[in-house]
Formats: structure tokens, C-alpha cells, sequence
């Protein structure tokens, strides 16, 4: 492995962790498609900033793109506010609009500048590690390695100072404010560190991957965790292991870095989206089928408690009067049969004790509309789910 190698991959973890930070919060926020807003708004402001310092590697240009972000999440809310469209919406209307007035400034003031659009878009991690830091003749690294690094330690820096506000500004603004946190403050705050790392990413890794770098692995740690802190350390570590895991795919294909991190990302969270174990796809889809069935097992014991006559009470009473399908009918005696709610004598079907008491406690529940309980109680009775 040659040092141009491991610089990249380096760069490309460090981008993945300052990113994975910002994005939980934009995650549970319900903000996810602002970064996509940030990204490309960004450029209007990296444009103006070169104009006044006629040079790249300036700072002035992360300082006004990250200004350009908070103009572009300010303009959001806004048109928000008025009520007048959804959010989604008015970050179709900004960020569109920001983005065209850059492209315009580059098209007709800098186009004979190293600053194009298929740069912003996509950048070129292979490059990085050419852009050497320089100082006092020694060769310090990449400037990406440097500059998302600083962007890195200033992230988990304030994360860790301001955890506990951005926590309560984020599940509860009401009792941050009666705390005496300013849930605006903390808001605009994350906008300006999505950005500022925003900006600080796209030049190595382009602005799509960023935008996947922020969501995807928050994503993916929602879907398998409540708690914020293991979310965090989740994200991180799906970031990092798509990054390295992408650098390799696109060495071995010769293929796009960032497009083959994208791809692994992508591959990963299908992979979650489908098998997490308590969101995940197939489970929510096993839940809500053995719901169904105690649903129906829950109407057939309402059914037995108020039939005493054994015509009522057959096993074929459940196809030919309730039409009931044959299988359906017969989950939900094995289910009533496996948790001892019924016994089957010359096909007369009865209430057990623990029958009669589940069914006796469901109906006042439902008579007191506590529904929401009948899931408890559930816990409490069943030995085996649906």
C-alpha cells in the first residue's frame, strides 16, 4: 500500500466522521435534505470569496460559503414560516436558485479558474493527496488531510461541550427554552458547523458524496438504535467502513472513489433498511402480520365469551358464519391452543380460565378506550406471539 493510498483513505475517514456528526442531528431533526440544500448552495459563496481573495485555498471562502449555507437554511424557513409551502418545497425553491447564481459568476467571471462544476459535483479523492502543505519548505501532508481534520476536531469539540443542549434542542425545544437554552442559537449552530463541514469536505470528495456521507450512516444508525450516543458512534462507524470499503472497490474496478463509496453506502443501508431488527423492513413486516393475527384471535375469544351455544362455539363455525378462510382460521386456534386461551373437545371450542381473563381485561380496556394497553397485556398473557 503506497502512502498516496493511505492519505486517501485517511481523508476520506476524516470526512466520513466530521460528517456522520452534524448529519444525526439533521437526521432526527427531520432535516435531511437541508445538507442536500447546504452542498449546493454553497458555491455562490466559495465563488464571491475567490473574487475577493483571488486565491483557493483562502479561508475567506470556507467563512463565506458557510455564511452562503446559513442564508440558505434562513431562506428555507422562511418561505416555510409563511405557511404558504412545505419544507421540502422551499428547499426546491432556494437551493436551485443559490446553486444557478454560482454556476452563472463561474460561467461568466472565472472560467479560465480550476473551479468547475464537475469538481464541486463529484471531486476527485485520487488528487488529494497532490495538494501538498508546505511550510518552511517541509512537507506537512495533503491540505485536505489538515484542513478536514481541523474541521473534525472543532466538530467533536463543541459536540462534546454542547451535547446535552443539542440533545434537549433536538427532542425538546419547549423545556430547552425553559432551561434557558436558546433552541435558535443551537439550530443555527448546527446549520453553521453542516456547512462549514460541507464546504471543507466538497473539495476532495465533491458534494454528492458529502450529502451521503451526512445521511446514509445516520440513517442506517437510526434504524438500529434509540439511543443518541450509540447513534453517533453507529454513524461514525458506517462512514468510515463505506469509505474504506469504497476506496477498495473503486482501486479494484478503476472506478470512481466517491461513486463507489456512494454505492457502498447505498448497498448498506438497503442492507439495514431490510434486516434491522426492530425498524427493518421484513420485521416491521412480520409485526404487523402477527398483529393481524391476534387481532383476530383477540375477536374470536369476544366471540366465544358471548356465544354459549355450541353451534356458536364449532370449529366450522368460523368458515361457514364468520368467513373465515380455512388457514386463517386455523392460525388462530394453534395461536389460542399454544398460549392455553381455548380447549377443543368433539370440535366445541371453550374458554380456558386464562381465556375467560384475558378476554374479561381486553373488553375493559376497550370499554375504557385504553386500546393502546391491549399491547401490554398481550406481553403479559401470551407465551407464544402470532
Amino acid at each position: 500500500m503506497t502512502s498516496a493510498q493511505i492519505e486517501i483513505q485517511l481523508i476520506a475517514s476524516l470526512v466520513a466522521m466530521a460528517c456522520a456528526i452534524p448529519g444525526t442531528f439533521l437526521v432526527l431533526r427531520k432535516m435531511a435534505m437541508i445538507s442536500d440544500a447546504i452542498s449546493h448552495s454553497i458555491l455562490p459563496g466559495i465563488v464571491v470569496g475567490f473574487f475577493l481573495t483571488e486565491d483557493l485555498n483562502s479561508p475567506w471562502l470556507i467563512l463565506l460559503a458557510a455564511l452562503t449555507g446559513l442564508i440558505t437554511v434562513f431562506l428555507v424557513e422562511f418561505i416555510q414560516k409563511t405557511g404558504l409551502v412545505k419544507e421540502d418545497t422551499a428547499i426546491g425553491l432556494v437551493f436551485p436558485a443559490l446553486f444557478s447564481i454560482g454556476v452563472i459568476l463561474i460561467a461568466k467571471n472565472a472560467n479560465d479558474v480550476h473551479l468547475d462544476i464537475d469538481a464541486v459535483l463529484l471531486g476527485e479523492l485520487a488528487f488529494a493527496p497532490f495538494d501538498r502543505l508546505l511550510l518552511n519548505g517541509a512537507d506537512l501532508g495533503p491540505k485536505s488531510l489538515w484542513v478536514i481534520g481541523a474541521i473534525l476536531v472543532l466538530t467533536v469539540a463543541l459536540l462534546f461541550t454542547f451535547f446535552k443542549e443539542l440533545k434537549l434542542s433536538t427532542f425538546d425545544k419547549g423545556l430547552a427554552t425553559s432551561l434557558g437554552f436558546s433552541p435558535v442559537i443551537m439550530h443555527y449552530s448546527l446549520m453553521g458547523v453542516a456547512s462549514v463541514t460541507t464546504v471543507g469536505a466538497f473539495d476532495a470528495v465533491g458534494a454528492i458524496l458529502v450529502v451521503a456521507l451526512m445521511i446514509a450512516p445516520a440513517a442506517m444508525a437510526y434504524l438500529l438504535t434509540n439511543d443518541l450516543k450509540k447513534m453517533l458512534l453507529l454513524s461514525v462507524i458506517f462512514g468510515v467502513v463505506s469509505a474504506i470499503t469504497g476506496y477498495w472497490i473503486a482501486h479494484w474496478l478503476d472506478a470512481s472513489i466517491a461513486g463507489s463509496m456512494t454505492s457502498v453506502l447505498g448497498i448498506l443501508f438497503l442492507l439495514v433498511y431490510l434486516f434491522a431488527p426492530s425498524k427493518g423492513l421484513i420485521s416491521v413486516l412480520y409485526r404487523q402480520k402477527r398483529q393481524k393475527v391476534e387481532v383476530h384471535l383477540l375477536t374470536f375469544l369476544l366471540h366465544l365469551q358471548n356465544h354459549e351455544e355450541e353451534s356458536e362455539r364449532h370449529v366450522k363455525h368460523l368458515n361457514e358464519h364468520i368467513n373465515w378462510r380455512e388457514v386463517r382460521s386455523k392460525s388462530v386456534l394453534d395461536l389460542a391452543s399454544k398460549n392455553n386461551m381455548i380447549v377443543i373437545e368433539d370440535q366445541i371450542i371453550s374458554l380456558t380460565p386464562k381465556g375467560k381473563e384475558f378476554t374479561s381485561e381486553a373488553i375493559k380496556y376497550i370499554m375504557t378506550n385504553k386500546s393502546s394497553a391491549i399491547e401490554e397485556m398481550k406481553d403479559r398473557f401470551f407465551l407464544f406471539r402470532g
